[in-house]
């Protein structure tokens, strides 16, 4: 016989509601069901249930509602949240409420059930008490997504972050990274301290260790005056690594040493001096094949992996691209007074397109509809032909040169003349839209 004889069922969409409760019924548990939160409060208020499976978005009230409705009354009670419009704010919520788990739609029923079973098995008395954890009390993210892999990486950040563990965060470029590490920093317990982003990419070999170091006066040919190191300067706050793979196999034994002793030596100087900062690290190459060929240390890559997010590229997680397409036309219409209006059939081209340059190429490629979307209409020929203009090229014929010039005229206007600005919303570089410019007698 099963430890628990009677589970609780709240959502509000019949069809949904029916297969859960005839699922798990079939499974030998005794469930009742209801389809709002008025009638879950009440059930929860005159009846104790061990577990509850609650939607987050039923009517006036939401599944967040439900969670401390029931835990208020059985802090002992296990609450399982499910959406199909998820977002890293909800999933924050759920995990600061006390959530068990909380599962995107569509979902497996066996994933349903297998849920219901670890939380069978997580049953144990709990000590009553007031938790004045606000759950309302977050902050704002554009972090994105109802993916069940999205869902799975908010998760992660829900439990990683109030910790101090090192995360290696790795995607293809334009997954996000750096928001990762936005917003794990951004709910710590470092919150209120000094987050600082370094691209190991683009900053010499040579000129690595004094960056993150430091230097004393005199340590090298300029250095007239004791300059603080990036550690030194987030001390008790949060530094990020981006682009770890970058960093040459000399400097390499060095971090590993500051991750392992949390002291650093700046250059020229005769002893150390210990730091308290976070590292978190993100690549976009395989540092597993790094570590084969002899490209990464071992030990380092043991070092940074202590907890491991994998950004899905934007083709694996395709119904999230609607979501983040409407966000970003918001964003943007806002910003630059417009009301474009994306139709189904532009929304079905962006689905079935690749990106390869993930969410980034599509946040720039909406800020470029927002302002060049004929008609205000953002269709499948609108998106199409942006994906195109999106690569930089030589337009061939008299009709396509009029074309482009009048959308970089329009872009300039829109930006205000910020032509930084305007060569990024056109997909081209800074000199090739000067160049362009200079052709058109607009220089």
């Amino acid at each position: 016989m099963k430890s628990v004889q009677r589970l609780l069922v709240v959502e509000d969409d019949h069809s949904v509601r029916s297969t859960i409760v005839t699922f798990l019924e079939l499974e030998g548990y005794q469930v009742d069901a209801v389809s709002s939160t008025r009638e879950a409060l009440a059930r929860l208020k005159s009846d104790s249930y061990p577990i509850v499976i609650s939607d987050i978005y039923l009517d006036e009230r939401t599944g967040l509602d439900v969670l401390q409705t029931a835990r208020e009354n059985n802090p002992g009670c296990l609450v399982i949240l499910m959406t199909g419009r998820g977002s890293m704010e909800t999933v924050m919520q759920a995990t600061k409420g006390g959530a068990f788990d909380y599962i995107a739609k569509p979902f497996d029923l066996d994933r349903m059930l297998d849920t219901v079973k670890r939380a069978e098995a997580s049953l144990s008395p709990v000590d009553s008490g007031d938790d004045d954890t606000d759950i309302d009390d977050l902050p704002e993210t554009e972090m994105i997504g109802s993916s069940p892999k999205m869902i799975e990486i908010y998760k992660i950040i829900s439990r990683v972050a109030p910790t101090d563990a090192t995360v290696l965060i790795e995607g293809e470029t334009g997954t996000g990274k750096e928001l990762i590490a936005r917003m794990i920093h951004r709910n710590s317990l470092r919150a209120e301290k000094t987050f600082v982003p370094v691209d190991c990419g683009a900053i010499a070999p040579s000129l690595l260790e004094s960056e993150l170091f430091g230097a004393v006066k005199g340590a090298y040919t300029g250095a007239d005056r004791d300059r603080s190191g990036v550690f030194e300067a987030a001390n008790q706050g949060t530094v990020f690594l981006d682009e770890i793979g970058d960093i040459e196999l000399g400097f390499q034994l060095k971090l590993l040493r500051f991750l392992q002793e949390r002291e650093i030596r700046p250059l020229g100087a005769p002893r150390g001096k210990i730091i308290d900062v976070r590292v978190l690290a993100a690549t976009n190459r395989d540092v597993q094949k790094m570590v084969d060929e002899g490209k990464f240390r071992e030990d380092l890559w043991f070092r940074l992996n202590v907890v491991r997010i994998l950004l899905p590229p934007l083709r694996e997680r395709t119904g999230d691209i609607p979501l983040l397409a409407h966000y970003f036309l918001k964003k943007y219409s806002d910003r630059y007074h417009q009301s474009a209006k994306l139709t189904e059939s532009g929304q079905r081209a962006m689905v079935e397109y690749g990106w390869p340059g993930n969410i980034r190429q599509l946040q720039h490629m909406m800020e470029r509809l927002s302002i060049l979307a004929p008609g205000a209409r953002i269709d499948e020929a609108a998106v199409k032909e942006a994906i195109e203009l999106m690569e930089p090229r030589e337009f061939a014929s008299e009709s396509l040169a009029d074309t482009e010039m009048e959308q970089i005229r329009r872009v300039l206007a829109a930006t205000g003349g910020n032509k930084s600005r305007a060569a990024k919303i056109l997909g081209i570089e800074r000199k090739t839209l000067y160049r362009k410019l200079e052709r058109m007698g607009l220089a």
